[in-house]
């Protein structure tokens, strides 16, 4: 490292609750260490006595039952490589403007996250039928804008997604114990899913036989089209496919000479196979080259393109990735109210002297 007293920090968007952008530019596009891991949080942090912890997974089994963290510790865990990505991130590039934390690209970062099979904990306590959702309930809670009565952060998944082998009841990040803020000492990790999924300082586990109306679930977290309305309203699950470009930054200043252009691309629903760049503001494109470096799961890929600038001026920079199920980066994003999953085409302006 050239500059070895110098370090990126945390961009803050918010303290009570506290909110902290990644600063993605700036570290290695590789794993994110628990320092520069992205925050966020609906409420204050909870008050948590961990020696005395155990969770009840309940509601429609046949066999309730507690689970204390060192019966936990003893079952079989699995690692899962994964990238999490908060629902809002991007969301101040959104036009019209939308209201709500004005994330930059920073709302995300990845890892590798232990722990222990959701459907391990379901099985022992015996799945009975007619169950549709799994409700998991976190120990932070707060009042809402919408409710005078306090409520707690609780979402639920599919029976489904929950029963799937890669969703995990986490208690490791990066082969240590998961930190406070970031959900210690368990949280839901739901790869492939936006943020909110993956509950943090789990509380509780219930199976139900019918769908959650949680304000989290049903009100947060959709797609809401239309400013004034809730027509064609329907909720946020997968990470839409998308890239950011990281180097060169907007509004950067460069020499005449040969630049490499880097980035990241990730999708929720498959790998990345190919990422487009136009140097021209999408007059014309050429593929990057796609490097793996051995990461896998649900971690984003890291891009580089070679690109000569020859002569003075402004330049419009754009990245465009397309993932395996041919879904490619639009070129404007679908707006909606809450200004959730914004993925369109990336985009930064650079100036060459």
């Amino acid at each position: 490292m050239p500059y070895p007293f110098a370090r990126p920090y945390l961009t803050t968007r918010g303290l009570v609750p506290e909110n902290q952008e990644s600063p993605i530019h700036f570290i290695e596009p590789g794993i994110t260490s628990a320092r520069y891991h992205f925050r966020r949080n609906h409420f204050p942090y909870p008050n948590l006595l961990s020696f005395n912890y155990w969770i009840p997974i309940r509601g429609n089994v046949e066999r309730p039952m507690w689970i204390s963290l060192k019966e936990l510790y003893d079952l079989p865990s699995v690692t899962v490589p994964a990238l999490l990505e908060c629902a809002g991130n991007k969301r101040s590039l959104f036009e019209p403007k939308v209201f709500g934390e004005q994330w930059e690209k920073g709302a995300m970062s990845q890892g590798n996250w232990r722990g222990v099979q959701l459907r391990i904990l379901l099985e022992m306590a015996g799945i009975q039928e007619g169950s549709v959702e799994v409700v998991v309930e976190g120990c932070d809670r707060g009042k809402r804008n919408d409710s005078a009565q306090e409520v707690s952060y609780t979402r639920s998944l599919p029976l489904e997604k929950a029963m799937h082998p890669d969703t995990l009841v986490a208690y490791a990040y990066n082969d240590r114990p998961i930190p406070f803020k970031h959900g210690f000492p368990l949280r839901l990790i739901v790869p492939g899913w936006y943020g909110m999924a993956s509950v943090k300082w789990i509380k509780q586990i219930e199976v139900s036989a019918k769908p959650f109306t949680g304000p989290f679930q049903t009100k947060d977290y959709v797609y809401y089209p239309e400013k004034d309305s809730d027509a064609g309203a329907f909720p946020v699950t997968a990470m839409n496919v998308n890239s950011s470009i990281l180097h060169p930054t907007d509004r950067d200043i460069l020499s005449r000479g040969i630049h490499v252009i880097e980035g990241i691309a990730w999708s929720g629903s498959e790998e990345i196979v190919k990422v487009d760049i136009s140097v021209d503001n999408g007059t014309s494109w050429a593929e990057a080259e796609l490097d793996n470096d051995g990461e896998n799961g649900y971690h984003w890929i890291r891009w580089s393109y070679e690109w000569e600038a020859s002569h003075p001026g402004e330049f419009t920079i754009l990245s465009k990735s397309t993932d395996a199920s041919e879904q490619v980066q639009p070129s404007s994003p679908l707006w909606n109210r809450k200004g959730y999953g914004y993925n369109a085409v990336d985009k930064v302006k650079v100036k060459v002297e």
